[in-house]
């Protein structure tokens, strides 16, 4: 049964910021960190921005309850965001709620994923999404916003409350906030986007859940092929669940390293065909039970090793991040799919 997000506007009185945010807490709405009152204006402010997007999305697990816009804002405004950040917050709700992304696998998992959002396209400039140092961290009010909003739908719509729908053994500091954009400007390669069939133009939101960026530290490497060996071994993890599930995994190449690989002619498939063959866990590494376990599995043993991806054109590459030699490895929740969504508003 589906029901449709109630959209009744609550009557605070007097209350202040500091009474609503506990009021907030108590009612279970909270993440922990401070909220935005919601005023009427405020909401009013943000579903402005939204152009006519009003096709209706489709019911969010693990209540299933049907989103409604002004209950999207809502959260959005909570979460600290501008009203302009909106469109962007609204298509990354649809980009989760794509059914492959299997929104409802990723909140109910023990696993620690969180939705991971990368943006694309003159969106990163235009609401200075940061795409270069510290993207993934703090210090942007873009990124941590955005990031933050979607986690509240998450936890208000969806009702992906912790330890009580959303099961993770451990969770992860990425359920805050993970969202960043690629430094296309930096990149010797086709933005993401492109490469996924959308125009240069477009601007998209690519979503999918997945653990917080593992650092991929090399500065002694001074050719191409010595990179891929780092970031090969970094990726071979025989306790990732990208080694028994059918889903990509995201290298997200400094701009150092990118220029490195790039100098020495290697291309975006040249890199995925040699991680995916390079990056193969052993059997040796592998215990008898997970052995036995995987084999029950749509994960071939192929030549005494276990792929990291189906195919290597599952391995996704893109450039993020500012000067130093680093690099990134994410891997996926396991049972999922990056999901592109174009934001309708440009």
């Amino acid at each position: 049964m589906e029901a449709a997000a109630e959209t009744e506007v609550l009557d605070l009185g007097e209350m202040d910021q500091a009474q609503w945010n506990e009021y907030a807490f108590a009612q279970g709405w909270s993440d922990g960190f401070p909220l935005v009152m919601p005023t009427e204006d405020l909401v009013e402010r943000f579903l402005a921005t939204t152009h006519g997007d009003n096709e209706p999305l489709p019911a969010m697990s693990p209540r299933r309850v049907i989103p409604a816009l002004p209950v999207l804002a809502a959260n959005a405004v909570m979460a600290g965001c501008r009203p302009e950040y909106f469109p962007a917050v609204l298509a990354a709700a649809r980009a989760v709620l794509t059914p492959e992304y299997n929104l409802h696998g990723s909140l109910a998992t023990t696993h620690s994923c969180a939705p991971m959002l990368l943006y694309n396209g003159p969106i990163r400039k235009e609401l200075d999404i940061n795409c270069s140092s510290n993207c993934f961290g703090q210090g942007r009010q873009a990124n941590a916003t955005i990031g933050r909003a979607l986690q509240l739908i998450l936890l208000n719509i969806g009702g992906a409350k912790p330890g009580v729908m959303d099961r993770s053994t451990q969770g992860s500091p990425a359920k805050y906030a993970f969202c960043f954009g690629e430094n296309e400007e930096e990149s010797p390669w086709e933005p993401f986007h492109v490469r996924r069939g959308f125009a240069a133009s477009d601007s998209v939101v690519t979503a999918i859940p997945s653990e917080a960026p593992h650092n991929i530290n090399d500065h002694a490497s001074t050719t191409g092929d010595g990179i891929l060996t780092t970031i090969a071994g970094t990726i071979s993890q025989p306790g990732a669940n990208a080694i028994y599930c059918n889903a990509p995994i995201f290298l997200i190449l400094g701009p150092e390293h990118a220029q490195t690989l790039h100098r020495d002619g290697w291309s975006i498939a040249d890199m995925q065909q040699d991680l995916y063959d390079r990056a193969a866990v052993h059997i040796s590494r592998v215990s008898a039970e997970n052995q036995e376990s995987y084999a029950g599995m749509d994960r071939p043993l192929i030549n005494d090793h276990y792929h990291m991806t189906p195919s290597a054109e599952d391995i996704y590459i893109l450039v993020a991040g500012g000067p130093g030699k680093h690099s990134a490895y994410i891997p996926p929740f396991g049972f999922t799919a990056a999901c592109s969504v174009r934001l309708s508003h440009v």
